[in-house]
């Protein structure tokens, strides 16, 4: 990576961060989701550091989403349950270095049991993969990502302290975009059973 690369890179994620901030500061989650796809979707289209091939971005009309369903937003209390470091498989086949944190407690129109995991590299940040039933269906095979602070995806808590798990908000990682990208995928401790039917689809 040459200087001009590392300060793209900087930039893009400086503008993650800059469109999650603007999700935690808006009361009205619907609207807070419309602008966090149009400015995603701009970062795709637009940004030197987007993971769509070079020669789709002309093409690229958005992501295609699921409608925003409230039922989906979730919040939840973070249960301490240390584990030891996993590597957690990747899309490209090594591996990433985690540790669980905690056992999400969430609560809504249904309560998942997803692990949360801490990534052990430098900076560290809350790592929040999941795989569903509609994965390799009309989702990335792979699973989704919710949270990646490290990256910027991050949906905030709430007042009592309990964690924002909007599963509208649910996106693909790189990989799904570009096989060169090396994402960490969702482990079978957050695999669930049911169809998340919110968040982004496979497509776009």
């Amino acid at each position: 990576m040459d200087a001009a690369e590392a300060v793209a890179l900087v930039d893009y994620r400086r503008r993650v961060f800059a469109l999650y901030a603007e999700v935690r500061s808006d009361p009205d989650p619907r609207r807070a989701w419309t602008r966090w796809r149009a400015g995603r979707d701009a970062l795709l289209r637009e940004h030197p550091c987007s993971p769509l091939p070079a020669q789709r971005r002309s093409s690229f009309t958005g992501c295609d989403f699921y409608p925003y369903d409230p039922a989906w937003r979730l919040t939840a209390r973070i249960r301490p349950a240390p584990g030891p470091r996993l590597e957690l498989t990747g899309s490209t086949g090594e591996t990433f270095t985690f540790s669980r944190v905690g056992i999400l407690d969430a609560s809504g129109a249904f309560e998942p049991k997803l692990e949360l995991y801490w990534l052990e590299t430098y900076g560290g940040g809350l790592f929040l993969p999941l795989r569903d039933g509609t994965s390799g269906r009309t989702t990335y095979g792979g699973g989704r990502y919710l949270l990646d602070t490290v990256k910027g995806a991050d949906l905030g808590t709430t007042a009592d302290g309990r964690l924002v798990l909007d599963l509208n908000f649910s996106y693909q990682p790189s990989c799904a975009y570009d096989a060169r990208w090396a994402c960490p995928l969702a482990p079978p401790a957050n695999h669930l059973d049911i169809a998340v039917e919110a968040g982004e689809r496979y497509g776009g």
